[in-house]
């Protein structure tokens, strides 16, 4: 189940990130995760829970965070979501500047020729990361990866899912004060 295959785009997924303002990110020291993930599914955790939660722990580790099961400060959990989308594209049917490529440059051959017309089948996933104050039940942080998922993504889900979470922690704006 590589549905985190959003990490090799060409031009990158885009990441937005939305916080709490009367939070202080750093003052929290430990973490946590949401039991059960929004992405565990009929009563058993799914291999792409289990990635997320090794990528997003390996990252808040990074950051001065320390991995709690018992009582911790923060709580984390996920939402991936992929559906299918379709693009119409339209492309000269002998080829944009002429048979040779002769026009290259100098200017756009006659609007009259021929379009070839084709559609395109892609993937766009989306991975939502959250991050909730425990004790006030109230989310501080959130970070969103959208993207196209490629195919050789989905062969190899642990590297994709490993930049997608790193990509969204770049975005993160605290490191855990020390105490």
């Amino acid at each position: 189940m590589g549905l985190l295959a959003l990490a090799g785009c060409a031009t990158g997924p885009t990441v937005n990130t939305d916080h709490d303002p009367s939070a202080d990110l750093s003052a929290y020291r430990t973490f946590g995760f949401v039991k059960p993930l929004s992405t565990d599914r009929r009563g058993y955790s799914t291999l792409v829970s289990i990635r997320l939660k090794e990528s997003t722990r390996r990252e808040l580790e990074r950051r001065g965070y320390r991995y709690s099961d018992t009582n911790p400060e923060m709580l984390v959990n996920f939402n991936v979501n992929i559906r299918e989308k379709q693009e119409v594209r339209s492309d000269p049917a002998i080829g944009r500047y002429g048979y040779y490529g002769y026009r290259y440059g100098l200017y756009d051959p006659w609007g009259g020729y021929p379009s070839d017309v084709y559609t395109v089948n892609y993937k766009v996933g989306t991975v939502n990361v959250d991050l909730v104050d425990a004790q006030r039940k109230q989310l501080v942080w959130q970070g969103m990866v959208e993207g196209r998922v490629r195919d050789k993504d989905m062969r190899n889900p642990s590297g994709a899912i490993d930049q997608v979470i790193a990509r969204i922690f770049t975005k993160f704006p605290a490191t855990a004060k020390p105490g």
